[in-house]
């Protein structure tokens, strides 16, 4: 194998681990800020494979970057939504009459 190769597949392999790692420790009462954190990060690789797909390369890139937008997009939704939801459990509701 390229050692390029290697070293990413290392660094990815750390990664995973590490954030594994990171979200299973954390709080419930954290969560929710952490989401909204994570839809962030998730909006900017969406403005990178916005820049992929608008990019005059090969045609195979264009392609990969569009499906790199779609996956992108859905995240930032779904993400969005799922946050909503989870703070309008926070909201206090009023007594009935």
């Amino acid at each position: 194998m390229d050692d390029s190769l290697t070293n990413s597949l290392y660094v990815f392999v750390l990664a995973a681990f590490l954030g594994y790692q990171v979200i299973s420790r954390v709080s419930v009462l954290l969560h929710t800020p952490l989401m909204s954190l994570t839809n962030a990060i998730a909006a900017i690789s969406l403005v990178g494979s916005l820049i992929l797909a608008g990019s005059a390369q090969a045609p195979y890139a264009t392609v990969m970057g569009a499906v790199a937008v779609a996956a992108s997009f859905a995240n930032v939704v779904g993400g969005f939504l799922i946050t909503d939801r989870m703070l309008k459990m926070f909201k206090t509701r009023e007594p009935a009459k």
